[in-house]
């Protein structure tokens, strides 16, 4: 798989880090200079960690296990559901709830509620009650989709967990590094990347490079499910 050329990178915005007055010191082998009180991430350096998080996490998607995959952030909602959507896997876009993999049984449990109000919704078992409580249910399940619906067929913990801004999302970094889940993320100037086991260097604000990022991690979790595939496929041939 091709990691993005350095144009491609430099064309995305990658390469713009936060004020030199935000910065954690921890990033300083990523930071290639400052330019008018802003660092400037390196971009040869993105470029490792992009390949050695691809194959990592490719070989995470071989196995079958799934990735989760989280951006709360506006600029990211969109690209980051579109791109877990792509490739089967479990999102969290909306708000990270506390204890969304820490407490998981409580948060299946608001997943089975949000379930049975579709169904009971669908099959008319909601016509014998009041205007006001079918108002009621409709509403809660609408706000239970919103938090809990690229979830929704999540059965077990996941393996890995893709985040994009750590800084951001540092309850669902804990929470993962707490269960002992491989992370990936991507990771600004303002953040300290020895927090996950796959750091990689990047504006994480613009929607251009969390895109780039994203869609490069992405095609990595595709080949691992064609070499999944693949594999599955020799073995039932040579039955």
């Amino acid at each position: 798989m091709e990691t993005p050329k350095y144009e491609e990178l430099l064309n995305a915005g990658v390469h713009f880090g936060h004020l030199k007055k935000k910065w954690n010191p921890a990033m300083r082998p990523y930071i290639f200079m400052e330019r008018k009180g802003i660092h400037i991430i390196d971009l040869n350096r993105t470029a490792e960690c992009l390949e050695r998080s691809g194959k990592a996490i490719r070989q995470i998607a071989k196995s079958g296990k799934k990735i989760l995959f989280v951006a709360t952030k506006k600029q990211a909602r969109q690209i980051v559901i579109d791109a877990a959507k792509s490739v089967g896997m479990p999102y969290v876009t909306d708000r990270w709830l506390g204890g969304m993999l820490t407490n998981f049984a409580t948060i299946r449990k608001s997943i089975k509620k949000m379930q049975n109000y579709d169904r009971m919704l669908a099959d008319g078992t909601l016509t014998n009650v009041t205007k006001k409580e079918r108002l009621m249910i409709t509403r809660e399940k609408t706000k239970l989709e919103r938090v809990l619906g690229g979830i929704a067929n999540l059965n077990r913990l996941p393996s890995a967990i893709f985040i994009v801004d750590i800084h951001h999302e540092h309850i669902a970094v804990a929470e993962a590094n707490k269960l002992g889940m491989r992370t990936f993320a991507m990771v600004d100037s303002n953040s300290d990347p020895r927090k996950v086991d796959f750091p990689i260097p990047a504006n994480d604000d613009a929607a251009k490079s969390v895109e780039i990022i994203t869609k490069y991690i992405t095609n990595a979790i595709k080949l691992g499910l064609e070499d999944r595939n693949k594999a599955k496929t020799q073995k039932e041939s040579a039955k």
